[in-house]
């Protein structure tokens, strides 16, 4: 990736948590942080990851409506940054502190912590 769609990726990821967090009125996203954002070479299409606390059906929920306020996001999007072509927003689930969390689940039954007392 060239130093621009980085960037780019970079203040998108930004301002979308921003709005995430400030903007939309949705109790569902009070513990969503976007972790990273990608962005095709030609600047059409952003990809946003994203994580929250919680079980695989608090994530698919928060993912469901994310999708549902893409337009809106973009909308809000498009009033903070300038750029010729506003990205298509495209929503996904960072699948890493999933896989990071199995890891340590795993450690855990593997090395039991022994209480300290």
């Amino acid at each position: 990736m060239s130093y621009r769609p980085k960037r780019v990726a970079n203040v998108i990821k930004e301002a979308v948590a921003n709005i995430i967090l400030n903007d939309l009125a949705d109790p569902n996203f009070c513990f969503v942080a976007v972790t990273q954002a990608k962005v095709s070479p030609d600047l059409k299409i952003a990809t946003i990851y994203f994580s929250i606390l919680g079980d695989k059906i608090q994530q698919e929920r928060v993912f469901d409506h994310l999708n549902r306020a893409k337009g809106r996001i973009r909308q809000l999007l498009g009033k903070r940054i300038t750029l010729r072509y506003l990205p298509e927003l495209n929503f996904e689930i960072d699948a890493l502190l999933l896989e990071e969390k199995k890891v340590g689940e795993i450690l855990d039954e593997l090395y039991p912590r022994k209480p300290t007392a």
